[in-house]
């Protein structure tokens, strides 16, 4: 059967739609847009952050997930919207401090491009040989530790970059966006992050209004004078229809932190070693997180994905490519999206389909480009002081869902020094030209030192923590009274 003929039906409640159904195409239409505001927030805030512009962001996310689609034939139902695991290794090549400096958003896609070569040839081999040739390599206590770093690594961007802009709008956009995750039900609590920075930009317009001009450092100028919070001008002067312009030549660093993010628009990719080792340890993570979606969309159709897991890791890679190869923005298979599935049981390719038509055309809209780039630092302090944290703490779910078991040094050691080493931003030089920092040293040494540390360990030693922290369940169990002095003399 053809990928774009879909067999038309009408479920009664409860019913779900398979990937090869369809509703009406009016209701197609509409969950077609669902889906993209499911993916807005997280989709726009994150090439943002990375210095890549908005607008062809979310058109190469359409254009990229027609790619998955077609690559995997439609078996698995899926959106993909700009990933987060790569928002680290930008940071990092927009700071890099070795030979010839920091680099500029060329730098950042020319990297990511190459990332995405990688994981389309990890997807290869987990074609013929299966996912647990990957596994044996990065087993879940690397792959969790690998997330984690790459999340936590972030926090000084969201607490000392974007946070100082506003501390107030900042932590009650925060307080907003935790109590709409937890709070809301069904999609609204599916796309906080979405509605959050809704939120964050009226709060920071009603403190205009309340309180007028502020003069608290934006990342671009720690004294920048009295100024407003939210700054329209850009807006009024963007078209309502067009292509990204290019990206001007010579920038270096994040132009979103250098308040010149106008400037960046579609472009080629430059290519450096050094920084595509800085970006690289995201591949682990994109691995994992595709994985987990592919397992989980197979949970909720019923359907065995095992076949076309290596296509879909693959297709995400190949997806990559594409979109960094004019300058967009990685891509990952979201699970924003794989929520609303959830939420409505369509499963249909068609929505999807239509969600990136919907977006593509969306990515033609300069005007709404120009509202994203106008975002508040403090209302993107506020979203990321959440994201970055669900992304550290994933890490933690990757551990408890395998079972990791700490009480062995050989997870337990190599891993602890491994997420300091990123947390704590250190830096290890080999030669003038080639200096490894942050994440990608951290990367380095959980995955190698845990290889060499099971080398190292003898094969029957499964305990005895070089840190005793109590049997398991110790601190679910005691459940002792409290202890009252006695003041009787």
């Amino acid at each position: 059967m053809s990928m774009f003929k879909w067999d038309l039906v009408d479920p009664g409640p409860g019913e779900a739609v398979a990937p090869h159904q369809r509703l009406a195409w009016g209701k197609t239409v509409g969950l077609g847009a669902q889906h993209v505001v499911a993916m807005f927030g997280a989709t726009f805030v994150f090439p943002i952050v990375m210095g890549l512009d908005a607008n062809l962001a979310i058109m190469m996310s359409g254009v990229a997930t027609i790619c998955f689609l077609l690559i995997v034939k439609g078996k698995v139902p899926s959106y993909l919207g700009t990933s987060a695991a790569f928002v680290g290794g930008a940071t990092a090549i927009y700071s890099y401090s070795g030979e010839g400096g920091p680099g500029g958003p060329a730098d950042v896609t020319g990297a990511i491009l190459v990332a995405g070569v990688v994981l389309a040839l990890v997807g290869v081999v987990i074609h013929f040989l299966g996912a647990d040739a990957v596994n044996a390599v990065l087993p879940p206590v690397v792959t969790g530790a690998v997330v984690m770093l790459i999340g936590f690594n972030l926090a000084p961007v969201a607490t000392q970059t974007y946070m100082p802009a506003d501390p107030w709008v900042a932590i009650i956009t925060m307080a907003a966006v935790i109590l709409m995750a937890v709070g809301l039900r069904g999609f609204l609590g599916r796309v906080a992050i979405f509605l959050g920075l809704i939120f964050g930009y009226v709060l920071s317009w009603v403190f205009d209004l309340v309180f007028g001009k502020t003069s608290l450092p934006v990342p671009s100028n720690p004294d920048p004078g009295p100024h407003n919070r939210v700054d329209w001008s850009g807006v009024t002067d963007a078209a309502w229809f067009g292509f990204p312009g290019r990206t001007e030549g010579g920038l270096v660093g994040n132009q979103n932190l250098a308040g010149n993010l106008d400037a960046v628009g579609w472009h080629t990719p430059a290519f450096s070693i050094t920084f595509v080792l800085l970006v690289l340890p995201a591949v682990i993570a994109l691995v994992a997180e595709n994985v987990g979606h592919v397992k989980a969309v197979s949970e909720m159709t019923g359907a065995d994905l095992d076949p076309v897991m290596g296509r879909a890791v693959g297709a995400d890679g190949v997806a990559t490519v594409i979109a960094t190869s004019v300058g967009g923005s990685p891509t990952t298979t979201y699970a924003e999206n794989i929520g609303v599935m959830a939420a409505t049981r369509v499963y249909s390719t068609a929505a999807y389909f239509v969600a990136a038509l919907v977006a593509i055309l969306l990515g033609l809209v300069p005007k709404f480009g120009a509202i994203v780039n106008a975002t508040p630092p403090a209302v993107l302090g506020g979203i990321t002081l959440v994201l970055y944290g669900m992304i550290g703490l994933l890490g933690a779910k990757i551990w408890r869902e395998n079972g990791v078991n700490f009480a062995n040094p050989v997870n337990l050691v190599p891993i602890g020094a491994g997420i300091i080493l990123a947390i704590g931003e250190a830096q290890l030089k080999f030669t003038d030209d080639f200096v490894l920092t942050g994440i990608a040293l951290g990367t380095l040494v959980v995955v190698l030192g845990y290889h060499v540390a099971r080398l190292v360990a003898p094969s029957d030693r499964d305990d005895g923590a070089v840190i005793t922290v109590g049997r398991p369940g110790t601190n679910v169990e005691d459940h002792a009274a409290p202890h009252h002095h006695d003041h009787k003399h």
